[in-house]
């Protein structure tokens, strides 16, 4: 499978194919997007907010969350207001997100099944690691959203004038839905 793909990179490049996405590394909209890495919202997202390359930074992981105040997508929102000048902050939850009710026992079953041993599972917790909560999901979308914006918003490294809203998308239609702060 990865070959196709690069199979299919080596055309694009060599009929210039990039031409048309030709951009800079500063977003123009001045937006940064944290959203789910869901397959659904690849082209759907974009094409829904009507954002095209060079627009936004995007950042994406399993739920479009914000999990720890100095996580790897925090860090990212940190890079992308002081070094990109990214001034205003979308958190984008999504309907049937497949974090949603995510199980880490379940998931620690997947990892034994695959060939994980418990030994290493057992190591991840000597190294201070709570998989049960780093591998759990959510029980509520609008709650999750509604985190996370907390998070970057009382952030200690997020200047005050940085807006940040929260919204969930519908998976099959784009339609954005505000979430409002409790």
């Amino acid at each position: 499978m990865i070959d196709e793909l690069l199979n299919f990179n080596k055309t694009f490049v060599e009929t210039k194919g990039y031409e048309k996405y030709i951009t800079n590394k500063y977003p123009d909209k001045k937006i940064a997007i944290v959203t789910c890495m869901d397959t659904r919202l690849t082209e759907l997202l974009p094409a829904a907010l009507g954002i095209k390359n060079g627009d936004v930074k995007i950042i994406k992981n399993a739920g479009g969350t914000i999990t720890h105040p100095f996580g790897s997508a925090m860090r990212s929102l940190l890079v992308a207001i002081y070094e990109l000048g990214v001034e205003e902050v979308m958190i984008i939850g999504h309907t049937d997100c497949g974090v949603q009710h995510m199980d880490s026992e379940t998931m620690l079953q997947h990892m034994r099944e695959r060939g994980i041993s418990q030994d290493h599972i057992e190591m991840m917790q000597y190294c201070d690691i709570n998989l049960n909560s780093w591998l759990s999901g959510f029980n509520d979308t609008e709650e999750a959203v509604q985190k996370s914006v907390h998070i970057v918003r009382h952030h200690p490294l997020v200047p005050q004038d940085i807006k940040v809203r929260g919204f969930i998308m519908n998976s099959t239609t784009g339609n954005l839905t505000e979430i409002e702060d409790k």
